[in-house]
C-alpha cells in the first residue's frame, strides 16, 4: 500500500521561508494531479498548490508569488516551497496525489509566529 510521508514544517517567523516534504513509498504511476492541502483550525481544508499529470501549475490566490509547488519523478516526491510566510499561513498541510486512487500525507503542521 501506498504511504505518503510529509516532513519539513515547523515554527517559522513572520516573513520567514519553509520547504515541505512528500515522499511516496513507492512510484505511483497514471498521476493525474500532484497537489497541497492545509487546514486551519476552525476551517475547511483548502487546496494551496496543485501541479497536473499534463504539468499545468496553479495556486490559490492567498499564495501565489510566495508559494512553489514542485517534483522530482526520481524521488517519488513532492514539494512545496513557502516564501514570506504569513501568521494566516499557519495550518497543517497536506500532500495529495491522485491517480487511480487517492492518497493523502499523515499531515505536516506550520505555524508562522513571532
Amino acid at each position: 500500500q501506498v504511504q505518503l510521508v510529509e516532513s519539513g514544517g515547523g515554527l517559522v517567523q513572520p516573513g520567514g521561508s519553509l520547504r515541505l516534504s512528500c515522499t511516496a513509498s513507492t512510484r505511483i504511476f497514471r498521476v493525474n494531479s500532484m497537489s497541497w492541502y492545509r487546514q486551519a483550525p476552525g476551517k475547511e481544508r483548502e487546496l494551496v498548490a496543485i501541479r497536473t499529470g499534463g504539468g499545468v501549475i496553479d495556486y490559490a490566490d492567498s499564495v501565489k508569488g510566495r508559494f512553489t509547488i514542485a517534483s522530482d519523478n526520481e524521488k517519488n516526491s513532492l514539494y512545496l516551497q513557502m516564501n514570506s510566510l504569513k501568521p494566516e499561513d499557519t495550518a497543517v498541510y497536506y500532500c495529495n496525489i491522485q491517480s487511480l486512487r487517492q492518497y493523502w500525507g499523515q499531515g505536516t503542521q506550520v505555524t508562522v509566529s513571532s
